[in-house]
């Protein structure tokens, strides 16, 4: 039996018809539908479906009508609590820089494949790499929307940012023994850090945060276990600081056997050093950051009339005299700290021509 206030009542065509609020036009006045419905059981549980659905419809209809910037500024809150500061600041300037000039007043629903187009191609003269960060940025805030309740209905798998094949620098075998050479002749501390990189692939701030305590001339290992970074202070854009975090990933917290010729060569300068001092500057209250670091790499590379190297290009290059002297992928991704081997192979397994050459004769040979 149908209840005062219900709205529900029995039609003189034997049906039970229950009205709802479906919306309110621009005076504020309802907007009425009907549902129908054999009994008054029936109509009465469709009639509380439509209510909950229609409350559902006003919250999203709320939720899509907040700017993209709010949506922006919520995920950027939740990036900086679970994630590195290094990587928090990329992503809140990729988005200060690139993306809110464009979209932050727009609603969720507003934006469109051909606006986020606009804005990879309004920064074409960007490398691929970077207009790939800013579309994943864009993609991450629209996602972190839809799971709080408000759907884009965007496909970027649309958008493509065509990938750059840009040849990494390697030092030939000619250009790696005359650094080393260099390095090993009128050194310095900072002189064997960078020859130790050449031979270990270390990454420039995993360089500049090691101690002595992290070589065990004992074993024959170095251990990385921090790196080192200059970051931008919140709040601050023309203010940095450099802090101590761990390692890139968990597959960088490793350690690296080192070679008998290597581990005496470096014995020579650290094995008498306190374990708390940097290894860069042999003091415990005093580092070398890795941008001053760069600008003493740009220095041995001018002495050695070398071209287009910079200090990554080490990394690289022993990476692939590892790959020449024979060693199995998996070994090398662990020894360089990568999550799988496939970031090793894709990125820092160079053929050089004289390995080439190498192996068209061993062909040759077989034949």
């Amino acid at each position: 039996m149908a209840r005062r206030g219900e709205n529900i009542y029995k039609r003189s065509d034997g049906r039970w018809e229950g009205r709802y609020i479906k919306s309110r036009d621009g005076l504020g006045k309802a907007v009425y539908r009907s549902v129908y419905a054999a009994t008054y059981n029936e109509v009465k549980s469709k009639l509380q479906m439509q209510k909950i659905q229609t409350a559902a419809d006003e919250v999203n209809a709320i939720k899509s009508a907040v700017p993209f910037s709010f949506w922006a500024d919520s995920w950027l809150l939740s990036v900086k609590m679970k994630c590195k500061l290094s990587t928090y600041n990329k992503y809140k300037n990729l988005y200060n820089n690139y993306i809110y000039s464009e979209i932050h007043n727009f609603e969720i629903t507003q934006i469109n494949i051909s606006i986020i187009q606009n804005i990879i191609l309004m920064n074409s003269e960007l490398s691929s790499k970077t207009r790939n960060d800013i579309l994943c940025v864009i993609r991450q805030i629209l996602d972190y929307a839809e799971i709080n309740g408000c759907e884009s209905n965007i496909n970027l798998k649309s958008i493509c940012v065509r990938q750059e094949n840009r040849e990494m620098r390697v030092l030939n075998l000619m250009e790696q023994n005359r650094l080393a050479d260099f390095l090993l002749s009128e050194s310095d501390l900072c002189k064997i850090g960078v020859y130790l990189c050449l031979y270990t692939g270390l990454r420039i701030g995993e360089l500049c945060a090691l101690k002595c305590e992290n070589i065990s001339f004992e074993n024959g290992l170095l251990s990385v276990r921090k790196t080192m970074q200059r970051v931008q202070l919140e709040g601050e854009p023309t203010k940095t600081k450099v802090i101590f975090t761990e390692p890139k990933s968990r597959s960088s917290v490793r350690d690296i056997p080192l070679p008998k010729r290597l581990s005496e060569i470096i014995y020579k300068w650290y094995g008498a050093m306190k374990p708390n001092d940097y290894i860069l500057t042999g003091k415990s209250n005093k580092f070398i950051e890795p941008r001053l670091l760069e600008y003493h790499f740009k220095n041995y590379v001018k002495s050695c009339e070398l071209e287009d190297v910079n200090f990554h290009a080490l990394r690289h290059t022993f990476a692939t005299r590892c790959v020449e002297a024979g060693f199995d992928i998996k070994t090398l991704s662990e020894i360089l700290g990568h999550v799988n081997v496939n970031i090793t192979l894709n990125r820092y397994v160079h053929s050089s021509m004289e390995f080439k050459r190498t192996n068209m004769e061993k062909l040759c040979e077989i034949m």
